[in-house]
């Protein structure tokens, strides 16, 4: 390295396990379980949507091969971003950290104003308070404004006094939300007021069967987003970071099980064509109320909590996080890299992603969704920068020409692996870009997608002088942790 004196901020090693694990299930599931059942039937039928997510998971698994390899290998803080750089140049990690920190920043938003949603269902009446104009055809509410941005600020401050709150609390909230879907599977499913048979067609007979599936397939990077949460706090591992594979498909496989389960659950109350055309505000809350009473709708709705917390808390960690790892990688200005003198997190990074939740519900929960489907497609951008980096990191075998003791792995069974996961990555932009599509984006988000990547082009434009002070091997030490780098030495500066 040069004589800069260069400085590199590090986390605290504070996570365990079992937290880290509740951090990619519960930010997994989210608020989409409990919410979307009715919608999603509506659109591929019960076995569609099972299917469907089923086969997603698989998908995710084989992703995540490749998130085990590198986090083994380089358990830093920024996940995507720094596995970008590994692989590409410093361009690639930037397009990788901006699409990273809207996504997971209007998660953190969605997941908010949800908790709202739960509350005017349950309580519209104190919900519908001050309407202050209606965008998009929705209405937003004061109330539910202040609710949402209480709601954040108040995960703000626990992710500021550090992970080993935030990661406890995520363990239990998780416990929770697991508790509280068997709870409401097997009283929906054993009541006698409920049949099998409601969950026919199994189909939706208005689009073929392939197709069906394939529109639930194509928002897997969006169902399970989150067990990509697990890099982005792989610095702060208090364990060995080879377990981090094994956490991650346990996550997805949990999730994915929640997913049908919670399906099997709504479905089973009443024909799921005529509640998918009931269009209700919570079709799930609905038919849990009217099966189970008021009691089984305080068990739906305390699993909604959690996975609503859940949700917050996982995101907020890891936007932060991301924020952190670009300011360090010098793309971000110092400020996000500024850890706080008590609790050494990253407290402006945390701020600076509460604020822009904080403005996002302002803009009504229709023009958020837009920003958060266009998201997918960031995250699935990311997904490809993980597989490719560590598809060039693996090798068939030692008498590779480029094979490189200190820095590749043999392994040719996970670079069949890593290339199918590249693979997965561009079918999921495929699906989600192609205008023929059964689930390409609609207009809105196409045009929030732009928008995006036009404020990103400025953005990186503005910050490319200050960048490019910087050789590879500076900026290797600051993602990276490694003070020298070969995996792309030629690098297009």
């Amino acid at each position: 390295m040069s004589g800069k004196n260069l400085t590199r901020k590090k986390l605290d090693k504070t996570l365990k396990p079992h937290w880290v694990w509740a951090i990619a299930l519960g930010s997994s599931i989210g608020w989409a379980s409990f919410v979307m059942p009715d919608t999603w039937m509506g659109q591929s039928g019960p076995l569609g949507v099972i299917l469907g997510l089923t086969i997603g998971a698989l998908l995710m698994i084989i992703i995540a091969i490749s998130y085990g390899v590198l986090i083994r290998n380089y358990p830093v803080s920024g996940g995507e971003f720094a596995y970008a750089f590994l692989g590409l140049s410093r361009l690639h990690a930037y397009i990788s950290g901006w699409f990273l920190t809207l996504g997971y920043i209007c998660i953190v938003a969605l997941n908010a104003t949800a908790f709202s949603l739960m509350l005017k269902f349950i309580f519209p009446n104190f919900i519908e308070q001050v309407k202050v104009y209606e965008i998009a055809g929705w209405e937003v509410y004061l109330t539910e404004i202040i609710i949402a941005s209480v709601l954040i600020g108040i995960f703000t401050l626990l992710n500021i006094r550090g992970t080993t709150i935030s990661g406890r609390l995520q363990f239990i909230f998780v416990a929770i939300l697991i508790a509280g879907v068997l709870t409401i599977t097997i009283g929906m499913t054993s009541s006698a007021e409920t049949s099998f048979s409601n969950l026919t067609p199994v189909f939706t007979p208005e689009i073929s069967a392939l197709a069906a599936i394939l529109t639930i397939v194509a928002i897997a990077p969006f169902a399970y987003v989150g067990f990509d949460n697990v890099p982005q706090a792989a610095e702060e591992f208090k364990f060995s970071s080879k377990k981090a594979l094994t956490l991650i498909v346990l996550a997805i496989t949990f999730a994915a099980a929640i997913y049908s389960l919670m399906i099997v659950a709504t479905g089973v109350a009443m024909p799921w064509q005529q509640l998918s055309e009931a269009n209700h505000a919570w079709g799930t809350g609905v038919v849990v109320q009217e099966v189970l009473g008021t009691g089984g709708l305080i068990v739906l709705a305390t699993a909604l909590t959690m996975g609503i917390f859940t949700g917050l808390n996982g995101f907020l960690i890891s936007s932060s996080r991301v924020l952190f790892a670009m300011s360090r990688g010098k793309v971000l200005p110092k400020a996000f890299s500024n850890l706080h003198s008590k609790y050494n997190t990253p407290y402006f990074a945390i701020i600076f992603a509460a604020i822009v939740a904080i403005i996002a519900p302002w803009f009504g929960r229709e023009v958020l969704g837009w920003i958060v489907d266009m998201s997918s497609v960031g995250v699935s951008i990311a997904f490809f920068y993980t597989t490719y980096t560590a598809y060039k990191l693996l090798r068939w075998n030692d008498q590779d020409p480029k094979f490189d003791p200190e820095l590749h792995i043999v392994s040719p069974g996970k670079k069949v692996v890593t290339l199918l996961g590249m693979v997965a990555s561009l079918s999921f932009l495929v699906l989600l870009l192609y205008p023929a599509s059964p689930a390409a984006l609609g207009i809105e988000s196409l045009i929030a997608l732009l928008v995006w990547v036009v404020i990103g082009a400025i953005f990186y434009i503005g910050r490319r002088k200050e960048l490019m002070k910087y050789t590879r091997e500076e900026l290797a030490y600051l993602i990276l942790g490694e003070e020298k780098f070969k995996l792309n030495k030629d690098e297009d500066k």
